[in-house]
Formats: structure tokens, sequence, C-alpha cells
């Protein structure tokens, strides 16, 4: 570190540690580096968790709307326990009529569609000719006992392009079914 404090790892870390007075004796021996790129070794590490945490605070974002939308039509599902451990890009509710009510920010993302052009559409209007037609006709018979399930479909976003959509579809009871709540997210 002897006179030749560019070389130093961290070394904005260093500086920001010095109190005024210190920084000021050593300010001469600062100089710019003639280095055009400085790789930032940890930036693989910084990126991933950023990643991570960017995705865990849009979940928490679509399930706290999610939850001010419970409240109105007071489902007996446990919220809670129907969110535990797992891990989506989207919400998308939908009435017993197929018909959608709401979808999460992560629809839009996850398919290029605005969440006004969905309202009141199925998500048929997502499948296409590469959709498996026996997973459909399986989620078809799930519906109809009302059971949750997952199932992998194939589906098109806005631009045409296929893309692998894990759902899970958990029905919402008040007395009877009256909705239905889809996790989705891209598989594979």
């Amino acid at each position: 570190m002897k006179k030749n404090l560019m070389n130093m790892q961290s070394l904005d870390i260093y500086l920001s540690s010095l109190s005024m007075e210190e920084f000021k004796e050593i300010e001469d021996e600062i100089t710019v580096s003639d280095l055009k790129l400085m790789p930032l070794r940890s930036w693989d590490i910084y990126n991933d968790f950023y990643s991570r945490q960017l995705s865990s605070i849009k979940q928490n974002n679509a399930i706290d709307a999610f939850k001010k939308i419970a409240q109105k039509f007071n489902w007996n599902n446990d919220l809670d326990v129907i969110f535990k451990d797992k891990t989506f890009d989207a919400l998308v509710l939908t009435n017993k009529q197929a018909k959608i009510q709401w979808v999460s920010e992560g629809f839009s993302e996850m398919t290029g569609y605005s969440s006004r052009f969905v309202l009141d559409k199925t998500p048929h209007f997502l499948q296409g000719k590469e959709t498996d037609q026996a997973a459909l006709s399986r989620i078809r018979q799930k519906l109809s006992r009302e059971e949750p399930f997952t199932e992998v479909l194939v589906n098109y976003k806005k631009d045409q392009t296929l893309y692998k959509c894990e759902i899970s579809v958990i029905p919402l009871i008040t007395q009877n079914t009256t909705h239905y709540l889809a996790l989705e997210r891209q598989a594979g």
C-alpha cells in the first residue's frame, strides 16, 4: 500500500472509513488510475444476490396485492399456506368461468400482455399449436373436480415466442369454489 493506494483492493471502502483529517493526510497520494476498466471480481456474487432479492420483493408485492383482493371475497383458504415455499413469476386470478379477473405485474413481464388486455379473457389466448391437448384435458378434468393441481404447458408470449409454463392452480373457496388462483412460472 505504501505510496500506491490505487493498487489497493476495496480502496473505496478504506477511504470511506477515514475521517476528514485522515483523508487530507493521504489525499496527495491518491491519483486517478490509468486503467480504463477495473474488473469487479465479486460482481457475479452481488448480481446473483440482487436478482434473488428483486425476485423476492416482486413475489411479496404480488402476494400482498392478492391478499387485498382476498379480503374482499373472504375466501376460506389459508393464503400463507398457499404461498409457503412457492416460487412463481406471476399470479393469475380467474372466476369459475375461467375469465381472468386479475394478474400480477409478473404476468406482463412473463408474457408481454398488459393486465388491461387480459381482463375478462380466458387463458386460452396464450395457447397455440405446440400446446399439449392431453395436458389441457387433464386441466379441465381437475377444474371440474375443483381440486388443486400443477401442470406444465407450452404457452405463447405476445411476440409468439413459445415458453414452458408451470401452472399450480388452487381453488378459492367460500362455501363453494368461486375463483381459481394460478401460480405461474417459466419452466426449463
